[in-house]
């Protein structure tokens, strides 16, 4: 299939806009001016100042004399690329690749796209009557080559659709400058009287370069389609989207429930075929409002499941907004990793952290609770119990060392183990009642000691004696005694765990 592009001028794209926001601007001579060496300068004017002779370049003073009631309105820097972008994002209606164009305009491939609105003279016709209704006046022309669809939307006569391969004879009876050349370089070819594209097309290649450069071949070879000309689309089309466009409008959460289980489907489909899996997706709708809502799901291993995904979304649905409706769906892949299957054991019971169902599991609850709030772990070969953990991730290898079961561990540990003052027999019965924060706990249950010491390699700190101590009410605690009994110690025991 060959290649068409779509390009748009906004030739009045200041104005318009002013116009939008500020509705008493509508039906009256509107400039837009800017300062220029001291003196005030216009650099955009609308269709009412341009029928009474006032254009860009103009002195503002000049042009109020000209016309006494003409507005005006001081310059944004940086407005008209903001305008652009915002457009173009718009545009992705139409398709996904959409480029910024700094004159004043947009340029889309849209190759594949006309057949979906019923031809090219209807979607030509559908973008121009979508701009239409956003205040703006545009002119739209199709071709097979980026250089002839510009020269056409600015220099051709109405919305122009020109035949596939015809561009050599379509651009012949445009002037010179429809093909992006310098202002240097029109002035010299209308000194000798090459004032349209035929007077010097067909012209030697090499009096051209002597006499113009080679910029005037290159955008020749561009326009005719002999060279490739790149666009640098706004926002790349991702890898992996799908798309959704309605016929009806869809303003409730459960046709936006069914869209998204419909884009899932296909997206997934279309990754399990290539052993791809997802690490992070975007679900945009497209109201006719022109906002987009977006919703973005993160997983933590690659997956392409999709009911799992749509679990992960399910919550979102509700604080989706569909305003006056939605009218097209985009599922888009953000980060796609090669999927390793993992060997599995069919009679192991036990969760490792290579299980699909445990990165299921971490994925929904990061959903609700934040990704920061979920922190994964694996046994570390130390006997300290607050060093006996370290960070994991599960992408990580399996730990080399299994969690010690063989003795109780409370549910919650300290990350310092925090002195208390303690009533005990001694040297080795077990504490009969503690303080914590001013709160005094009488112990009616106790076992230990267990000792932990201290690694020989480190050498430093005393061993620890653990007890698990049950007070009147019930609540169960981890103390432990730090090295032998002795009187000249201030703080022997500690707090080091509540068991839950």
């Amino acid at each position: 299939m060959g290649k068409r592009f779509v390009a748009i001028w906004l030739r009045y794209l200041q104005t318009d806009w002013l116009v939008r926001r500020h509705h008493h601007l509508k039906g009256v001579p509107l400039v837009v001016k800017a300062q220029d060496h001291g003196r005030m300068v216009i650099i955009a004017a609308n269709a009412l100042a341009r029928e009474q002779g006032i254009d860009s370049g103009m002195v503002l003073a000049d042009a109020r004399a000209v016309v006494p009631n003409l507005a005006s309105v001081d310059d944004e820097p940086g407005l008209i690329e903001r305008l652009l972008t915002n457009l173009a994002n718009w545009c992705i209606y139409f398709t996904p690749t959409v480029a910024i164009d700094p004159t004043g305009g947009l340029m889309m491939d849209v190759s594949g796209c006309a057949h979906l609105w019923g031809g090219e003279e209807a979607y030509l016709k559908e973008i121009r009557a979508r701009f239409t209704q956003l205040g703006y006046d545009v002119q739209v022309a199709m071709a097979d080559t980026i250089g002839t669809a510009w020269a056409f939307s600015r220099y051709g006569k109405g919305d122009t659709i020109i035949d596939k391969a015809a561009q050599a004879t379509a651009i012949q009876y445009l002037p010179a400058a429809s093909l992006r050349l310098e202002n240097e370089v029109v002035e010299k070819l209308q000194k000798l009287g090459l004032y349209q594209v035929k007077d010097f097309i067909h012209m030697p290649r090499t009096a051209l370069r002597r006499r113009f450069g080679t910029n005037i071949l290159q955008r020749l070879d561009q326009t005719l389609g002999n060279i490739d000309e790149p666009i640098v689309a706004v926002n790349p089309p991702a890898e992996y989207a799908e798309r959704l466009p309605c016929i009806d409008l869809i303003s409730t959460a459960t046709g936006i429930r069914i869209a998204l289980e419909k884009l899932l489907n296909r997206l997934c489909n279309q990754l399990q075929k290539q052993q791809k899996g997802l690490r992070e997706v975007i679900f945009k709708c497209y109201r006719t409002d022109y906002q987009v809502q977006e919703k973005r799901v993160e997983t933590i291993r690659p997956g392409n499941n999709p009911s799992h995904l749509f679990k992960l979304f399910e919550e979102m649905i509700s604080s989706i907004a569909p305003g006056p409706g939605i009218e097209l769906f985009i599922l888009e892949a953000v980060k796609v990793e090669s999927v390793v299957v993992a060997n599995t054991n069919m009679w192991a019971g036990s969760c490792t952290l290579q299980s699909q169902a445990l990165s299921e599991l971490i994925d929904r609850l990061a959903t609700r609770v934040g990704s920061s709030s979920v922190k994964i772990y694996k046994p570390s070969e130390e006997y300290l119990p607050e060093r006996s953990f370290k960070p994991a991730a599960l992408q990580d290898d399996e730990p080399a060392e299994n969690w010690r079961c063989n003795r109780p561990r409370p549910m919650l540990l300290l990350h310092q183990p925090e002195p208390v003052d303690v009533m005990a027999p001694v040297p080795d019965y077990p504490p009969m009642l503690f303080q914590y924060r001013k709160k005094r706990h009488k112990i009616v249950k106790a076992d230990g000691p267990e000792r932990i010491e201290q690694q020989w390699w480190l050498q430093r700190g005393e061993h620890r004696d653990y007890y698990y101590v049950e007070d009147e009410e019930g609540c169960r605690y981890w103390l432990f005694r730090s090295g032998h009994y002795a009187l000249d110690k201030k703080h022997q025991w500690f707090l080091h765990g509540f068991f839950v």
